[in-house]
């Protein structure tokens, strides 16, 4: 009975993550072990998490915030990807895409609890100081999402707004146009 007890008190604790309110106190190990403290990420300037996973549609949705990332990192934006896949599959995932972002690996999804969600992918965007700016959840591959996001990104840094969605489709059609098509070669038999 007792058991029962702790845990509805649990959950009650449990408080949702909003707009405006103090960001978790958290850290976690990257790749190499090194400790990142979100405490000390937002004493530089505004942090984008991202906690994640390598599905399809995050996998789609991922482009639109290496853009964002790319966009904003010299002008004081840091951005924190939180994969839930094991080391092995992340690692590989990240060597394929380019990850130029700090990045870890929660298995167990002890990130999403302190952020207080369910949601994948979930976006948390903080400003300096640790105060919540921006949540965005869910999987968007059409890339909206990250263009809001960029939105508020670029007022917190108090410069031009990047159309991330824009960048990023441009990029992709231009890449497409600059890969040779796979030539079908058939067998000549007739020998």
């Amino acid at each position: 009975e007792e058991k029962v007890n702790e845990k509805k008190a649990d959950t009650k604790a449990t408080k949702t993550l909003q707009i405006g309110d103090q960001a978790p106190e958290f850290a976690i190990k990257d790749s190499n072990g090194k400790l990142i403290k979100l405490a000390d990420l937002t004493k530089k300037g505004p942090v984008l998490v991202r906690l994640t996973c390598g599905c399809s549609g995050c996998d789609k949705e991922l482009a639109y915030f290496q853009t964002l990332h790319e966009a904003y990192k010299g002008k004081g934006l840091t951005s924190l990807a939180i994969f839930r896949e094991p080391d092995k599959k992340v690692e590989a995932y990240v060597k394929q895409k380019n990850l130029q972002m700090l990045y870890a690996v929660d298995t167990k999804g002890e990130s999403w609890k302190v952020f207080a969600t369910k949601s994948m992918p979930s976006n948390f965007l903080i400003e300096k100081g640790g105060k919540v700016r921006s949540i965005a959840t869910g999987c968007d591959p059409s890339g909206l999402l990250a263009n809001n996001v960029s939105k508020f990104v670029a007022e917190l840094l108090e410069t031009e707004k990047v159309d991330v969605q824009k960048q990023t489709n441009a990029e992709k059609t231009a890449a497409a146009k600059t890969t040779p098509a796979k030539k079908v070669e058939k067998k000549d038999d007739s020998k």
